[in-house]
């Protein structure tokens, strides 16, 4: 069975799809490799491989493949939080945080982040 997990250059393409959202193989080829470093051809492979295993889907418009991802950012994060740290949360954040210098105005984003979090889990404990 093939691994339905990206690669490394794999994840590169899926990165580009979610900020730029549907792009053809040239327009993910000018983000990739702006400057020509990586060849038009390596990155249409790419992208057939990544078709197969469930990674992107495309669209035909006349000649040219339109390329989505089928998964989330959101999901392949989940997947690797599931992966590296059995689903705990607190171990990623523990292990980001002893891994980098943190300045305090990120510190202070993530206090925020976790603020509205448990902001929209206010409700739902009400109905408990």
């Amino acid at each position: 069975m093939t691994d339905r997990n990206p690669s490394g250059r794999e994840l590169e393409i899926l990165k580009i799809l979610w900020d730029a959202g549907p792009s053809t193989v040239r327009q993910v080829h000018e983000q990739m490799a702006p400057d020509g470093e990586l060849a038009f051809n390596t990155v249409q492979t790419l992208l057939r491989i990544m078709d197969d295993k469930g990674l992107v889907e495309h669209q035909r418009e006349g000649r040219t493949f339109v390329y989505s991802p089928r998964r989330t950012r959101e999901n392949e994060t989940s997947r690797l939080v599931d992966k590296m740290f059995d689903g705990s949360l607190d171990q990623l954040v523990v292990s980001l945080l002893s891994s980098r210098n943190v300045s305090d105005a990120e510190l202070k984003k993530l206090e925020q982040i976790i603020s509205a979090a448990r902001k929209r889990k206010e409700p739902s404990r009400k109905g408990k």
